[in-house]
């Protein structure tokens, strides 16, 4: 009977030791995901009055070097909100299996702010904390081959979700400036 009791008594402290195991390596990739930044305060913090969005229409041109630039095919038309010199971008990219959410700000063809607004990946999450993401201030493209003027270290782990925000920086970065290309184009009078 004590022996029972005993064998019982050791197989319900085994079930409670797995399942703490399985939480406890559990919690940091469920922490690694979540909304760190909404729409409309990212907006407050890329302008001080929040402008009204407006839709930049992929040519027959710029399609195939912004599906260069990610590695796949893009939406006809993608919202961003300008103000003077400035434009606010919202845009996804994949990182290993699910989309990253980011919010990239610029001003005369420089990154001024990027911020990972949700990260949906278990692993990877490193890339939405400021030391990680302060790193694409100031950069710019480089022509002809629309890639970074400067190199942005990587994360041990998290290549893919590095990656996923370099490509989605050069891709804001393109269509800030044909967007600006295209509202110069239409202010011109017509001859």
């Amino acid at each position: 009977m004590a022996n029972a009791y005993m064998h019982n008594t050791y197989l319900r402290l085994k079930k409670w030791f797995l399942l703490s195991l399985c939480l406890s390596l559990c919690a940091p990739c469920i922490a690694q995901r979540g909304i760190f930044l909404t729409q409309d305060d990212f907006l407050k913090q890329a302008f001080a009055q929040v402008p009204v969005s407006k839709t930049y229409w992929l040519t027959a041109e710029d399609r195939p070097i912004a599906e260069a630039i990610v590695g796949h095919s893009l939406p006809l038309r993608i919202r961003y909100f300008n103000q003077g010199e400035r434009t606010a971008w919202m845009l996804e990219e994949i990182g290993k299996e699910l989309p990253i959410t980011l919010g990239i700000v610029i001003e005369q063809q420089k990154i001024q702010m990027l911020r990972v607004m949700e990260y949906r990946e278990i692993r990877g999450g490193e890339v939405r904390y400021e030391f990680f993401v302060q790193q694409f201030n100031g950069t710019q493209l480089s022509d002809p081959n629309y890639k970074l003027n400067k190199n942005i270290d990587g994360i041990s782990g998290a290549t893919l979700s590095v990656r996923a925000l370099t490509k989605t920086a050069r891709l804001a970065l393109f269509l800030a400036q044909q967007a600006k290309a295209a509202e110069l184009a239409s202010a011109q009078p017509a001859r």
